[in-house]
């Protein structure tokens, strides 16, 4: 029987610190992953440095010590910012293990492939070392995810053919992107026979808070669908799609989800027609195309809320034709914890991580004119 389409992914957990990404809810969580599994979904994704490098121990308090290892599919990531030598490979893989106590990874992918990456992963003779990991039983499905162009997924799938599967950014707004490349990227994959696992189907977050006009088609259609919905179910009717990962934070989330995933329906026609009229409004206002994964964050010296400035500084530019908005006190109230836009040193670390090669601190300068000379 195959496998429920929906995969928890384990980047964007329940926090009883919403100014502590690493401050998991572990009781929450364990509310979620039973609900999860109690309707038949068994798909966990997590990686080395989700939730300040906090994800993975949620997995063993969560999952792992609570379900027979037979029950469910855990995912996990080797990212090449936290490895400098080969050494490095089985130093984080084997903590990984430990972290997680699932004692094999049913996937497990070379993280965040792009041309800088590959050369990394090139260099380091890591493609051979996770196939070596298959080969000890330590891993029973290899892969990568991946953020660059359709070209150089086509030269990686060429160059290693032996990966079982790719994770691809994928959702309704990036499909036509010619930055991000959605649909070139899963033509490419479909095209070497490999199946796709999609990430980011809500973009972080952007499409379930999509324009009143958007909303109003969406409800007028499907009543009974949220917003979110429509997105989520634009990838996971896509044919070469065995897998939708979902970052769910909270028990609302994750029974919203499970509630149109459980016995999946893919959009009709004129459901397709929508969400591409959706594109369209959406991509004619957005700014900062920021996912909000956070990985920007985690080594930032100033300790720059980034992805959130990012989204409120979204959220500005959306109402620009109105007299004032609450996103400058939202600003000015993290600033209360996190370090100003206005406070980047250009370290450039931030950008050197970011999945989607966005130029933050070009980014950072613009959300500080526009909000530090409001207040």
């Amino acid at each position: 029987m195959q496998p429920k389409k929906l995969g928890f992914g384990l980047m964007r957990l329940p926090l009883t610190d919403p100014n502590d990404e690493g401050a998991i809810d572990i009781e929450l969580t364990k509310k979620m992953v039973d609900k999860f599994i109690e309707r038949g979904f068994t798909y966990f994704d997590t990686a080395w440095m989700y939730c300040g490098f906090n994800s993975e121990n949620a997995v063993k308090k969560a999952i792992v010590e609570r379900y027979p290892r037979d029950s469910f599919t855990l995912a996990d990531k080797l990212h090449a910012g936290f490895i400098q030598t080969a050494a490095d490979c089985d130093r984080i893989f084997n903590e990984q293990l430990k972290k997680t106590g699932a004692g094999y990874f049913d996937y497990y992918l070379l993280h965040d492939i792009g041309v800088h990456h590959y050369d990394i992963y090139t260099r380091l003779g890591c493609f051979d070392w996770i196939i070596e990991k298959k080969k000890q039983g330590l891993v029973k499905k290899i892969g990568f995810s991946f953020h660059d162009s359709a070209e150089l997924l086509d030269r990686v799938l060429t160059e290693h053919p032996e990966f079982e599967f790719v994770q691809l950014q994928i959702n309704y707004l990036d499909w036509e992107s010619t930055a991000i490349q959605s649909r070139l990227c899963y033509e490419t994959a479909t095209r070497h026979g490999k199946p796709i696992i999609v990430m980011e189907p809500v973009k972080g977050g952007t499409l379930a808070r999509v324009p009143e006009k958007i909303e109003k088609a969406f409800k007028a259609h499907s009543p009974d669908m949220s917003v979110p919905s429509w997105a989520i179910r634009f990838a996971a009717g896509l044919d070469n799609v065995f897998m939708v990962l979902s970052g769910m934070s909270d028990m609302a989330q994750l029974l919203d989800n499970i509630g149109y995933m459980e016995n999946f329906e893919p959009l009709s026609e004129d459901g397709l027609a929508l969400v591409k009229a959706a594109a369209d409004e959406i991509n004619s206002n957005i700014v900062v195309p920021c996912t909000g994964c956070s990985y920007c964050t985690d080594g930032c010296p100033m300790r720059i809320a980034i992805p959130r400035y990012f989204s409120l500084y979204n959220a500005d530019m959306q109402q620009r034709d109105k007299d004032w908005t609450p996103q400058c006190e939202y600003y000015m109230n993290l600033t209360k914890n996190f370090g100003k836009a206005s406070e980047c040193i250009e370290c450039g670390q931030c950008e050197g991580v970011c999945p989607q090669h966005l130029p933050i601190i070009k980014y950072l300068k613009d959300v500080a004119e526009n909000f530090e000379k409001q207040s």
